[in-house]
């Protein structure tokens, strides 16, 4: 099938042959999807990089040109896309999947790219370099554990910023995966580590693809949406890594 024949229902349907695969299985997901990911996306209006970008664009009131981002779960390289566009130059991709890398390599927008399944193996990047860390979309039961957070927060400069985008998705484990990652941003607040900036909420994150399960025709006109969280929080000035 020629991905201008793609359907929501194909999508749907190579989205559930990954769901419930343990890490191993999900990269080799991604490595197969990588050709066909954006359009695919697309095609399910995923919003998650406009959002994490325009949340940063609003909030960020440093030298674009200057300032070292380190793009985490980067993917095909759709959020250095969006940044490189609002003046942003200076990009690290870190992703667990090498098709995808291949894909972020294409778009000549990074410095580096690293391959690293995240929390199997070290977020690979040094302490206190980075003066934006971005994750977008990979905070999620199957993907990225909980405790990767403070491997963000450790990449980031004093006073730097990490900006993370996350759909709230349904269902017992994804329910969970949301109080402990609440409970961990907390903490790390209490401990000092960093300070919340704002928390924005959105009602259009993803096309439901389970909208229609219980419902009958009369709905099946209006699209359902997943909502999502971005959150941007500040490293507090204080706090000197080490490596």
């Amino acid at each position: 099938m020629s991905n201008s024949r793609r359907t929501v229902d194909d999508v749907k349907i190579l989205l559930e042959s990954c769901a419930g695969g343990d890490s191993q299985q999900t990269v080799k997901f991604y490595n197969s999807w990588a050709e066909t990911y954006e359009q695919d996306l697309e095609m399910l209006k995923y919003s998650g990089p406009h959002l994490g970008v325009g949340f940063l664009n609003a909030n960020f009131s440093g030298n674009r040109e200057e300032v070292q981002i380190l793009d985490v779960a980067c993917g095909s390289g759709m959020v250095a896309k969006l940044m490189f566009d609002l003046g942003f130059r200076h990009f690290v991709g870190v992703d667990g999947s090498k098709g995808m890398l291949e894909c972020a390599a294409k778009t000549g927008l990074y410095q580096d790219l690293r391959l690293a399944l995240l929390g199997q193996q070290p977020l690979p990047a040094q302490a206190g370099v980075f003066d934006l860390v971005v994750i977008v979309g990979a905070l999620d039961v199957g993907f990225v554990p909980v405790s990767v957070v403070r491997e963000l927060c450790h990449a980031a400069k004093p006073g730097g910023f990490i900006c993370m985008v996350r759909g709230h998705y349904r269902g017992t484990a994804a329910e969970e995966y949301r109080k402990d990652l609440e409970r961990e941003l907390q903490l790390m607040e209490e401990e000092g580590l960093w300070s919340l900036i704002a928390v924005k909420q959105s009602d259009r994150y993803l096309v439901n693809l389970h909208q229609n399960a219980e419902t009958d025709e009369s709905h099946t006109q209006e699209e359902s949406y997943i909502r999502s969280s971005v959150y941007l929080y500040k490293k507090s000035a204080n706090q000197a890594d080490r490596n």
